[in-house]
């Protein structure tokens, strides 16, 4: 990750703090795009832009713009940025899928859009999101959420199809993530069999590096411990 420029959406959230400091720590300039406000100054090494509303494609574009301006070019996007709901699809709103739809699926569409045109000027340009295991086959509850994350995956694959040669696209498949707030919602839960934070990084920054030249269109497992 040494010299890489890094953007990380999502970046004020669990895993997205995780991935922005580890990424950072290993010599790469990292800049943090969340829906959250930051208060950090801008330095050579990082920067955060927040209020961001990644759903809106021109918001979008002015933060990955900011951040190509800032640093003078973009060598990795990791879309962190999304949300969660369960649901019945009987007893749910229809609202609920529209904003899943919104929160997973448009913030890394319109993140990678914007990113591509500096993406492609880089040797090494790498696109990498974060899609769900829950999506491969919905349980009850998990409908809007698991279609929607479904949806992350074929556009995960569309991209790697469309950029093959230029830009890498993959995508994480975690089983749940170890957070307070997982832990909080399900505090029953054996959490030893959950993916930490530190874990999924480790395979987010390895699809993120150059050792991951060869890889692209795959949907990688995350299973913890299960």
């Amino acid at each position: 990750m040494d010299g890489k420029v890094v953007v990380v959406t999502g970046a004020l959230g669990a895993l997205g703090k995780v991935v922005a400091e580890t990424a950072h720590a290993r010599g790469a300039r990292v800049a943090g795009v969340d829906h959250a406000a930051s208060q950090m100054p801008a330095t050579a090494e990082r920067m955060e832009i927040g209020g961001v509303d990644l759903s809106d494609a021109a918001q979008a574009k002015k933060a990955i713009d900011a951040v190509a301006a800032h640093f003078g070019r973009l060598d990795v996007v990791i879309n962190i940025a999304g949300g969660f709901a369960f649901e019945t699809v009987a007893e749910g709103d229809a609202k609920t899928w529209q904003r899943m739809f919104a929160l997973n699926v448009l913030t890394a569409l319109n993140t990678s859009r914007a990113a591509i045109p500096h993406l492609s000027a880089s040797p090494a340009g790498r696109i990498v999101n974060v899609g769900a295991m829950g999506a491969l086959q919905a349980g009850s509850g998990m409908g809007a959420y698991a279609a929607s994350k479904s949806g992350v995956h074929r556009l995960t694959e569309a991209m790697a199809a469309e950029w093959k040669g230029k830009i890498t696209v993959n995508a994480v498949l975690p089983s749940t993530i170890d957070t307070a707030a997982n832990r909080a919602s399900m505090p029953n839960a054996d959490f030893a069999k959950w993916v930490r934070p530190e874990e999924l990084a480790e395979v987010i920054l390895f699809l993120a590096s150059d050792a991951a030249s060869a890889v692209t269109g795959a949907l990688l497992p995350v299973n913890g411990r299960v």
